[in-house]
């Protein structure tokens, strides 16, 4: 298993594509149906259960992706668990382009705003969830997953997310 975010990243940058086989078929309603009826929506400064003594002040300005968290903004949502949903990208990459966010930002508005303390365990779930939804939700033998910080990096969203791309060939190195 691994323990850090640094350690994941190293792994997914030492390898052209980062791979996750397939450990059996389900059909994307099933993911969101049985996750959808234990999770209600949340506004942005709203604690999830496992992180509720976390909280850290966040007076950046609220995102499209927190209107998506609370409903605002309607999102073809492919997961969700109580701290992370993943939805599908409005301007995709490739034939399977998906999202994955914290639901509660707490600060975590580029990745070098995470403080170890803090977030690594939120840290660790959404690369896990970006795994699991590359791997069995969209069923895919290879995907990439990315995360943008900054805007000179591509970043275009203040609210960390990682990219989820893949069901085709990917070049490397990427852009």
């Amino acid at each position: 298993m691994i323990r850090t975010l640094a350690t994941a990243l190293a792994v997914v940058a030492s390898s052209e594509a980062f791979v996750v086989p397939a450990l059996h078929a389900h059909s994307t309603a099933s993911h969101v149906g049985h996750v959808a009826a234990s999770s209600s929506a949340r506004g942005p400064g709203e604690a999830c259960s496992e992180f509720a003594g976390l909280a850290l002040a966040d007076d950046a300005p609220r995102t499209v992706f927190d209107k998506i968290i609370s409903g605002e903004v309607p999102s073809e949502v492919v997961f969700e668990d109580d701290l992370v949903l993943a939805f599908k990208d409005i301007n995709p990459a490739a034939p399977f382009h998906a999202l994955v966010i914290p639901k509660q930002r707490n600060g975590l508005t580029q990745l070098r705003k995470s403080n170890r303390e803090q977030h690594e365990a939120l840290l660790g779930r959404v690369l896990w969830a970006a795994g699991h939804v590359g791997s069995v939700v969209a069923g895919l033998e290879g995907f990439r997953v990315v995360v943008n910080d900054g805007t000179p990096a591509g970043q275009t969203v203040l609210h960390l997310h990682a990219h989820v791309i893949g069901g085709r060939p990917l070049a490397w190195p990427p852009g």
